[in-house]
């Protein structure tokens, strides 16, 4: 996915999908709405509430979650950021020129002669 390429693509899904007024969120829920691992969303969430781009509200047992003026700012863009994305991609596989962008680990990188 483009996506991928520009940004870690779960935790902009995560704030992107935060921006839909129609409901309340909460963590397992989001979860699930992006496709994501429980703990690997709290883990952003609280990156997110340290960035002050979200607040937490108990709700009896669950946390609602619900973004700030500057963090509902930056979803807006987000959500606008990926749809643009998305289309490229579509684009671009229609017409077969789409190739997934290989991952680089460490040890692939050449050394440096020195």
């Amino acid at each position: 996915m483009l996506t991928s390429v520009f940004f870690k693509e779960k935790p902009a899904r995560a704030l992107a999908a935060l921006s839909k007024k129609d409901k309340s969120w909460y963590a397992s829920m989001l979860a699930k709405e992006i496709n994501c691992t429980y703990p690997h969303l709290v883990n952003t969430l609280a990156v997110f509430e340290e960035a002050g781009l979200i607040t937490t509200e108990s709700q009896g047992r669950i946390n609602v979650i619900k973004l700030t003026d500057i963090g509902e700012d930056l979803a807006h863009d987000m959500e606008g950021l990926i749809r643009r994305l998305e289309r490229v991609e579509t684009k671009a596989e229609k017409s077969g020129r789409v190739e997934e962008p290989e991952e680089i680990a460490l040890e692939d990188k050449p050394k440096k002669k020195g």
